[in-house]
């Protein structure tokens, strides 16, 4: 079936690993649907125990709604909240590579323009968020205004998972396993490579794997049990003490211009979650990477906020605001957890606050500085925020705002 890949992360395994069905977005009980929902709670039981499957855009593994699907063999799928939006009509969910696809005929509708909703215009050099090589193709496929979608973002665990590759374990094993760990997402990139229309480029978001997440994508290598992997040993901080990381990486880059020659420079490396400029400046020397590869810096904490003008001056190549993990370290709310969704507020006045703070910083030094935002809040943060140099936004919303263009 064609269509458009969202890709989760599997709260609670069941017994088929193919599911297909027809999404119920109702508080009411539709026998044998897939039920979408924000977050799962009490007053969804009827409607939860009816359906096949469920697709939330919050929640952990362990929360009691969960824990009731488990019980009953229902498998539940955790999504993006920006994705889950796009999560209508016919869908089909695939367990074992933790994604749904939405059909095509679904996913091809453009909403209805309304007075007032931004344009392509607005976007300034938009960037595309995206999950594998479909959405590449979904976003080039909205005609000639696709051109001016000059990026797209993928995380590195996000090609793993595709690629079926345990990364830790890779990490933990030969030097022949690390060079093959990079040979492989390597490969994956140059699918992406050629996918990409002229003056397009691709940002690898360098891996990022949190110790709850490890586990579930580890057979062989020990992986801790943090009280609070959000804070925990990950993004940069990970990076900074993993040589075998390092070798790989050496590996990815290397395959990419023995493959693709110059136009392995279209790949360009962004590091996650740092906190000030030692750290960035740190972590790449540790890299040891080529002077002519761009390393760009993610904002995603209060931190990084107050240091982005170091950053920048420390060698970050542009910077991109990681606004949903911003939300929830500046506001103490965790964006996983349902019981403190009304807390996690993407237009709170000091979020705002810091956002303005990294544009403002970034475009006095002259570093590109691109913004994500859900499509819900895009007007908001249009009105609120000095122009960036562009924004990012999942595939889905972006599609829709190319499309009423």
């Amino acid at each position: 079936m064609s269509g458009r890949r969202i890709q989760g992360f599997l709260l609670s395994d069941g017994t088929e690993k193919v599911l297909r069905g027809t999404c119920n977005r109702t508080r009411s009980p539709l026998q044998g649907s897939i039920l979408v929902a924000s977050s799962l709670e009490a007053g969804l039981y009827d409607a939860m125990v009816a359906s096949r499957a469920v697709v939330c855009g919050a929640g952990g593994l362990t929360g009691h709604m969960q824990s009731i699907c488990r019980g009953r063999g229902i498998p539940v799928l955790r999504v993006d909240e920006s994705d889950l939006a796009g999560v209508t009509g016919e869908v089909t969910l695939h367990l074992e590579s933790q994604s749904i696809i939405v059909e095509s005929d679904t996913v091809s509708r453009a909403a209805s323009p309304e007075a007032g909703e931004p344009s392509l215009d607005d976007l300034g050099s938009a960037c595309a968020v995206i999950a594998d090589l479909q959405d590449i193709a979904t976003i080039n496929a909205c005609g000639p205004d696709a051109k001016r979608v000059d990026s797209f973002f993928i995380r590195e665990e996000f090609l793993c998972l595709a690629a079926g590759l345990r990364p830790l374990d890779s990490m933990g094993g030969s030097p022949a396993d690390i060079t093959a760990y990079g040979q492989a997402v390597a490969d994956r990139l140059c699918g992406f490579v050629e996918a990409l229309l002229p003056e397009q480029r691709l940002v690898l978001r360098l891996l990022d794997l949190r110790s709850d997440h490890a586990a579930r994508v580890t057979e062989l290598a020990q992986v801790a049990v943090e009280p609070n992997p959000e804070l925990g040993l990950h993004g940069a901080r990970w990076l900074l003490g993993s040589n075998a990381y390092r070798d790989a990486l050496h590996a990815v880059l290397g395959s990419l211009r023995e493959r693709l020659g110059d136009e392995a420079g279209r790949v360009h490396l962004s590091v996650p979650f740092v906190n000030d400029a030692e750290e960035f400046a740190t972590l790449s020397r540790h890299l040891e990477l080529p002077a002519d590869v761009p390393v760009s810096a993610f904002i995603e904490t209060p931190a990084a906020v107050h240091a982005t003008a170091a950053i920048c001056a420390s060698g970050a190549s542009e910077l991109f605001v990681g606004t949903k993990d911003l939300v929830q370290f500046y506001l103490a709310a965790d964006r996983g957890n349902h019981l403190v969704a009304g807390s996690y507020q993407t237009r709170h006045p000091a979020v705002i606050d810091g956002m303005r703070r990294v544009v403002q910083s970034a475009r006095a030094t002259g570093t590109p500085v691109r913004v994500f935002a859900l499509g819900a809040d895009l007007g908001h943060y249009l009105e609120q925020l000095p122009p960036p140099d562009g924004y990012m936004m999942c595939t889905a919303e972006l599609q829709q705002v190319i499309l009423r263009s």
